[in-house]
């Protein structure tokens, strides 16, 4: 009873499927910020190794016409409508495809963690919202100190490898301010491409680790107590995963205290390698009593267990096949194994016997 007791304040069962999509609809996914941040520190990085030199044209063109022609400007209104409008459209096409860019890999960044979410859940008044006990918490709290950790871990990490990148290039970066612009902005763009693509390189480790971190911790907060797993079931009306679970439940309890009665066997009898199975005798019982048998890997378990608990373990071919198809756990061994397992059990006792 002490064990149930404890057992329903413990989330140790993975959870099922329906506790799954219920957190999806609350919105409650495993999330990375850091894996989004570096998707779009990416595709920046990308576009300006790719698109930055037509962007910066497509703005330099009509600024320079505006500067060569100023003085065939009209300054009116319809004049200066047109000047914004042409400006204006310069502007949106040469930034426009990098920002949709940007605005795709935000949204598929997020996609790739998690399936979409639809959810009013977090736009719901609640009273932690405006708690100052939950808001000190927030600020306060065990997760405000790893996020503190983890933004002075990558502030450092990102600061190191700007310096390493830039320190062997101080002496050009020194000359920049006495290049003329031909010469300007070739270094300039090399040194900022070696920088963003050095800073891609650092963060794409430190996102991958806080994903993992926060699927983990994700993956912890949606596992279920055998009290949810029941009431689960109860509500599921025999839900098929909510059987399978408690059969595993059920089947988990049982291996457990199966092997926790290995120590106190007489003998384990095996095959060797695929059955085991553990009697116990004492005075005065009737027959011999299956304590634990188990095949392959909990044949393994028990073979184990016997050595780590001083158990005799006899190899008897056809016994260990036969009893291991016959016997259930906890109960005795049928008339027609009485004899070969008496000789077994005889010859341990005289084993004990002798070292004795």
């Amino acid at each position: 009873m002490a064990d149930e007791g404890e057992d329903k304040d413990q989330k140790t069962h993975d959870p099922t499927q329906k506790k799954l999509d219920d957190a999806l609809k609350k919105g409650d996914v495993a999330k990375s910020q850091d894996l989004v941040s570096w998707f779009l520190l990416f595709m920046a990085t990308l576009i300006v190794a790719t698109m930055a030199a037509g962007s910066a044209g497509g703005l330099a063109v009509p600024l320079k016409n505006l500067i060569a022609n100023a003085d065939l400007v009209i300054v009116d209104r319809s004049g200066l409508m047109k000047l914004y409008v042409s400006l204006a459209l310069a502007i949106i096409v040469a930034i426009g495809l990098p920002l949709l860019g940007l605005f795709l890999t935000g949204i598929g960044a997020n996609m790739i963690q998690h399936r979409l979410v639809l959810s009013t859940e977090s736009l719901k008044p609640k009273f932690s919202k405006i708690s100052p006990l939950a808001g000190f918490k927030r600020i306060f709290g065990p997760d405000a100190l790893v996020n503190f950790v983890k933004g002075l871990a990558k502030l450092t990490l990102v600061g190191v490898v700007m310096f390493t990148v830039l320190w062997p290039q101080r002496a050009t970066i020194d000359s920049l301010v006495r290049m003329d612009v031909e010469m300007l902005l070739p270094h300039t763009f090399s040194i900022v491409m070696s920088v963003l693509i050095a800073v891609v390189a650092i963060m794409a480790i430190i996102a991958l680790a806080d994903y993992i971190y926060q699927y983990q911790r994700w993956y912890t907060r949606q596992k279920m107590s055998t009290q949810e797993l029941k009431e689960e079931f109860k509500q599921s009306d025999g839900n098929p995963e909510i059987k399978g679970k408690i059969k595993q439940l059920r089947r988990e309890r049982s291996r457990k205290r199966m092997m926790a009665n290995v120590p106190n066997a007489t003998v384990v009898v095996t095959n060797p390698t695929h059955f085991a199975v553990a009697l116990k005798y004492e005075a005065g019982m009737q027959a011999p009593v299956c304590v634990a048998k188990g095949m392959d890997l909990i044949a393994l378990k028990i073979r184990e267990l016997a050595i780590a608990s001083d158990v005799p373990i006899v190899e008897n071919v056809p016994l260990a096949r036969a009893l291991h198809a016959s016997v259930e756990i906890d109960q005795p061994i049928q008339e027609e194994h009485y004899r070969a397992v008496a000789e077994v059990i005889g010859y341990v006792m005289k084993l004990k016997g002798e070292l004795n």
